[in-house]
């Protein structure tokens, strides 16, 4: 009896001496612990009992979180997630991006007098059959050319006050997509470090971000995106920035230049340039985002990894215009988790955002935003 018990105290100490090991790790990282119940199922809240994605996500952390498990095991470092941002993360149909919107208001409404006319008609000309790409974001980079970024990030927190007239009581920061956003903090509780990778604009997306409901889990450093030129005011014009130095007082401010559109392969080159690890989990929507995916899940990775691949495909709740049938067969066939808008989440805004009876509403200059009180 005695030789019984001395086995069973060593074999508590030894399980609790690999739950220290696990959480000093954490801590070491600068992060609280969290410790779920024994009983609670993570992301049941916003996502379906019956969910394959969510069940595969599931069973994925469990695996590489445990470090029992020497052949799936990844430490807490090395645990890096990256996420697209629009139509992932949020909302991209009030009615097309948070950035195309806001560009849109700036040229036709806020500022008309500051951008040209060449300006004004690109944004005037924007509707739901317009294809997103490197020229228009290279128009977003002239119309806000001058301001400091301070000033351009203050203008993209004010613009998500608006509401959009795509969604009944929605602000354009409202769009945040609920399973999504659980999805996040769980993996961040499981000590992953969270990238945003967006096709955005680089001030753009922080700004986002930052007033978020993914704030505590995604700190500035960690969100890559496009980039537009930044200049060091009265110097604007000057070739090369090896030529001055800083000075105290200096104002940063965007000269209206585009460097590079973080799109496709661009997204991998950047989480490489930037991170410097290869991902193990990677969240996309679109084809822009597939490889990014493809980095993460490349057969050359260390680690176990998995991509998912959010398929808007709900019309009742969301502007869904896509097939799951086959969508999700070719997904799958790419190595990809599918996961339906419809079937998986079991809400994606609250309750009091519901969809418009329009989704397209022209931007008329003389009309005037609602603005949250």
């Amino acid at each position: 009896m005695r030789d019984k018990r001395i086995v069973i105290a060593a074999v508590t100490a030894v399980a609790a001496l690999v739950v220290c090991i696990v959480i000093g790790c954490v801590l070491d990282s600068g992060r609280e612990v969290s410790v779920p119940s024994a009983e609670a199922v993570p992301m049941s809240r916003y996502w379906t009992s019956d969910s394959v994605a969510a069940g595969a996500l599931r069973a994925y952390v469990s695996k590489v979180t445990d470090p029992a498990d020497a052949e799936n095991f990844i430490p807490v470092e090395d645990r890096i997630a990256v996420f697209d941002m629009d139509g992932t993360l949020t909302c991209e149909t009030y009615y097309t991006y948070y950035d195309t919107m806001m560009f849109i208001e700036y040229c036709l409404k806020d500022h008309p007098d500051s951008v040209s006319a060449e300006l004004k008609e690109v944004a005037a000309s924007i509707n739901p059959e317009y294809k997103a790409g490197e020229e228009l974001a290279r128009n977003f980079a002239r119309a806000y050319a001058g301001m400091t970024v301070e000033e351009f990030s203050d203008y993209v927190v004010s613009f998500g006050q608006r509401y959009t007239s795509s969604f009944n009581n929605m602000r354009y920061i409202d769009g945040f997509y609920l399973p999504m956003v659980e999805l996040v903090k769980y993996l961040y509780d499981n000590g992953f470090t969270i990238y945003v990778i967006s096709g955005t604009e680089r001030t753009t997306t922080r700004a986002i971000v930052a007033n978020s409901p993914i704030s505590d889990y995604v700190t500035p450093d960690h969100v890559i995106g496009t980039d537009f030129e930044v200049k060091v005011k009265g110097y604007e014009d000057v070739s090369s920035n090896m030529d001055f130095k800083y000075a105290d007082g200096d104002d940063l401010v965007l000269s209206g230049g585009f460097i590079q559109k973080n799109l496709n392969a661009n997204k991998s080159i950047y989480i490489e340039r930037e991170i410097g690890k290869r991902p193990v989990l990677a969240f996309g929507n679109s084809g822009s985002d597939t490889s990014m995916m493809n980095y993460a899940i490349d057969s050359r990775n260390p680690y176990p990894s998995m991509a998912f691949m959010i398929i808007a495909d709900d019309n009742v709740r969301e502007w869904g215009t896509q097939d799951w049938d086959t969508k999700s067969a070719d997904y799958a066939a790419m190595g990809y988790v599918p996961v339906s808008m419809r079937d998986d989440f079991a809400m994606i805004y609250p309750e009091n955002i519901t969809k418009a009876d329009v989704q397209y509403v022209a931007v008329d200059a003389d009309d005037t935003y609602q603005e949250a009180a």
